[in-house]
């Protein structure tokens, strides 16, 4: 048998080599630009394109330093020997930041006659025309000035990504379209300029520029983010600590959601069965029986106390073991059958909206082995704690169906399982 390739190399515990994973996602900050070369080499004997790779450096606000770490790393990269470009940059006279600029070759600006007035916009055909291997582009969600060939400047990006190109780009996380309404309850300000959330879930590498609200108003005071006469109005308005904080918390989630689908992915890719607890997921199972309402609610507490995803899942017995469970109720209600049947799928139709109502993801499923499909959803979805209901049967249909809790337990190693005790009322029918 050949070698496995190298980003795929596996541990000798089955899990992936971490030098694999580095390799794998280019979180190497030497072989990121090495690899890009390569590439480009390559691509040029070979005649092939390929399409560029997306980075975006992503920060709650203005200010927080994305633009000068986008320029740093264009320096560091044109020091290792890459070819790097500045397609638009916007320093807004911050001394620090107009610095970073040093020695990198700045691609003109095209000038665009609009009401009598030239403005200046990036020259996308300038960039693929000069083809260097990576190009610096500021203000991702802009939109451009009438006239323009693209209505949006994230639009000329992917023409340039289409070119081959790599580019390097930065994004406050107002500017996403999903988050305009709740942005704006937040800080009273309606942001104009969006660009699709696509964008940001298809870049290659989105890295967080952070910084704490408190510094970042005293980087305000201290002149280093707007003129003197901006400042007061902004630190009274969208920069108060409380709206800071808020946008902080929302790219924090995004970037750690980034983070989270490029681990899935892998796991996906190399077929990865093992948990890794990165990220709890809770998993609970509903039928018809009324405890099930407690059970979903017992799950949620457990899933929000662990930040975590909930997942409600329903499954519909078929084959010989619904045939069975259908001949013994047929001779326990009789010619009620049809109306006892209509009355369960109510009632887990209740239960899958209340699951709903508290933000689980519902799963149905049909098949002949409960707690198999249960083991396998825990594998599928990387879930680490599984909430079950007390088994309700008798002794004489746990022999003759079998224990599905017992099944869960043995089938399933590498999440933790949750009982929730049956409370039985008087009257009370299963």
């Amino acid at each position: 048998m050949g070698a496995l390739p190298p980003d795929k190399r596996i541990q000798d515990d089955g899990r992936p080599d971490p030098e694999a994973l580095l390799d794998r996602y280019r979180l190497r900050e030497d072989d990121g630009d090495q690899q890009s070369s390569s590439i480009a080499h390559t691509d040029h004997d070979q005649g092939d394109k390929r399409r560029g790779r997306l980075r975006v450096y992503l920060g709650a606000s203005a200010g927080v330093g994305k633009t000068y770490a986008m320029l740093n790393e264009g320096r560091r990269r044109k020091e290792r020997g890459s070819d790097v470009v500045i397609g638009y940059v916007e320093t807004h006279r911050r001394e620090q930041t107009q610095a970073q600029i040093g020695d990198l070759e700045i691609i003109p600006r095209q000038t665009i006659a609009y009401r009598g007035v030239h403005l200046e916009e990036m020259d996308t055909g300038a960039i693929i025309a000069r083809h260097p291997q990576i190009v610096l582009i500021d203000e991702l969600a802009h939109t451009n000035v009438a006239g323009s060939k693209h209505h949006k400047r994230y639009q000329d990006v992917l023409d340039i990504l289409d070119a081959g190109i790599d580019v390097v780009t930065t994004l406050n996380v107002q500017h996403l379209e999903s988050l305009n309404d709740l942005v704006e309850s937040i800080t009273g300000v309606r942001v104009r300029e969006t660009l699709p959330d696509r964008i940001l879930d298809q870049a290659d590498e989105v890295e967080l520029i952070d910084i704490a609200p408190y510094a970042l108003r005293q980087r305000m005071k201290h002149g280093n983010i707007y003129p003197p006469e901006r400042i007061e109005p902004a630190l009274k308005n969208f920069f108060r600590e409380g709206n800071l904080t808020a946008l902080r918390e929302l790219a924090l989630r995004l970037t750690a959601n980034k983070a989270e689908s490029q681990l899935q992915r892998y796991m996906t890719e190399h077929d990865i069965k093992a948990q890794w607890p990165t990220t709890e997921r809770v998993l609970v199972g509903f039928d018809h029986r009324p405890q099930s309402r407690e059970i979903i609610r017992d799950a949620w507490r457990l899933a929000h106390g662990l930040h975590a995803d909930l997942i409600a899942v329903s499954i519909q017995l078929t084959g010989y073991p619904a045939f069975l469970r259908k001949a013994i109720a047929f001779i326990k209600y009789g010619s009620d059958i049809k109306k006892r049947y209509a009355e369960i799928q109510k009632k887990v139709d209740e239960h899958a909206l209340l699951a709903e109502d508290l933000g689980a993801e519902i799963i149905r499923r049909s098949s002949t082995d409960i707690a198999g499909t249960i083991a396998d959803l825990v594998k599928q979805k990387h879930v680490t704690q599984v909430v079950l209901g007390q088994p309700a049967h008798s002794r004489w249909e746990v022999l003759l169906y079998g224990s599905v809790t017992n099944r869960v337990l043995r089938l399933t190693s590498d999440a933790d399982i949750h009982l929730v005790p049956l409370k039985r009322r008087p009257g009370r029918q299963e």
